[in-house]
C-alpha cells in the first residue's frame, strides 16, 4: 500500500532580501510622483500646499486621495472639493501611505494574492476602529493596517505561484508567518518593517510590526487585535482567540460585535477609494 503524498509547496526561489528591497527603488523610478510624495511627506518642511502640488502630477493618486477624504471614514462626504483641503483632511501620514501603496504596486490586484485587498482593508479598518481603546489615533492605525500587508505583496512579487499557494493554504495570518519564515527566511510582517524602515517611516509604525507575535507586548496589541477581527470577518475557518488575550486586556468579547459590524459595512467603500 502506497502512502498518500503529503501536500507540499513548490520549491521556493532563492530569497535575496537586498534584491527585493532594491526592487522598491526600481518601482520608485517608474512612479516618480509617488516617490516624491513619500519623500516630501517624510520631510520636516512638508506642507499641504506642496504635497497637493506634487499629487496634482499623478491624476490617479490625486483622485484616490480626494475620494478617501470624501469617504465616510472622515465624515466629510461631498465637502472636500480641493486637493489641498483633501491632504489636510486625511493627513500627511495617510498621503504618504497611499503613495507607498502606489509605489509598491499594491494598487494592482493582478499582482497580488486572491482577496488581498479584502483582507488588507478589513485589517486597516479594524485597526482604526479599535485605535481609541489603545490610545492611538484612528488615522495612524489605518495607515498601520494598510501597510502591514506590504510584505505580503513583496513576497508574492518575488514568488507569485509559491506565495499564492502559501496564502491559500494558510488562511490564518498567525499560522502563515512561520510558514513564510520556513520558505523565505523572513515573515511578511518583518519584511514590511524592514522596507518601511528603509523608506524612513517613523519608529511608531515599525514597533507594532515587530511585536505583534508577543502576546505580552502592549505595543503589538492593537495590530494583533485587528488581525483577530480580520480573521473572524474574512476566514470562514478562523479559530478564534480570546480577544482579552490578544488585546492585553483592553477589549472584551462584548466589544467585538459592534466593531465587526462597522468594519463589514465600511470596508468596500475604503477599497473603492484606495483602488479607484
Amino acid at each position: 500500500m502506497t502512502p498518500s503524498a503529503a501536500p507540499s509547496l513548490t520549491v521556493a526561489p532563492v530569497f535575496d532580501l537586498e534584491r527585493v528591497l532594491g526592487s522598491i527603488d526600481s518601482m520608485a523610478a517608474q512612479r516618480p510622483v509617488a516617490a516624491q510624495v513619500v519623500a516630501e511627506a517624510n520631510s520636516d518642511r512638508a506642507s499641504a500646499k506642496e504635497l497637493s502640488r506634487l499629487l496634482g502630477a499623478d491624476v490617479a493618486l490625486a483622485g484616490r486621495v480626494m475620494k478617501l477624504a470624501n469617504s465616510a471614514f472622515y465624515g466629510m462626504r461631498g465637502r472636500v472639493t480641493s486637493l489641498q483641503f483633501a491632504v489636510t483632511v486625511v493627513g500627511f501620514g495617510t498621503v504618504r501611505t497611499m503613495a507607498t501603496v502606489a509605489l509598491t504596486d499594491l494598487d494592482d490586484e493582478s499582482l497580488l494574492p486572491e482577496d488581498f485587498w479584502e483582507v488588507c482593508t478589513t485589517l486597516a479598518l479594524a485597526a482604526s476602529t479599535l485605535a481609541p481603546r489603545f490610545a492611538e489615533r484612528p488615522q495612524d492605525a489605518l495607515c498601520l493596517g494598510l501597510l502591514a500587508q506590504m510584505g505580503v505583496a513583496l513576497l508574492h512579487h518575488n514568488d507569485p505561484a509559491g506565495y499564492a499557494e502559501l496564502w491559500s493554504t494558510h488562511r490564518s495570518a498567525v499560522a502563515r508567518r512561520p510558514a513564510e519564515v520556513q520558505r523565505y527566511g523572513i515573515s511578511a510582517l518583518r519584511l514590511t518593517s524592514v522596507a518601511l524602515e528603509q523608506w524612513g517611516f517613523p519608529a511608531g509604525m515599525l514597533v507594532p510590526l515587530t511585536q505583534v507575535d508577543d502576546d505580552a507586548s502592549f505595543s503589538g496589541a492593537l495590530l494583533r487585535s485587528a488581525f483577530e477581527v480580520t480573521g473572524r470577518l474574512t476566514d470562514g475557518d478562523h479559530a478564534e482567540t480570546a480577544i482579552e488575550r490578544v488585546s492585553c486586556g483592553q477589549l472584551r468579547e462584548r466589544d467585538v460585535a459592534p466593531v465587526l459590524a462597522q468594519v463589514r459595512t465600511d470596508a468596500e467603500e475604503l477599497r473603492a477609494a484606495l483602488l479607484g
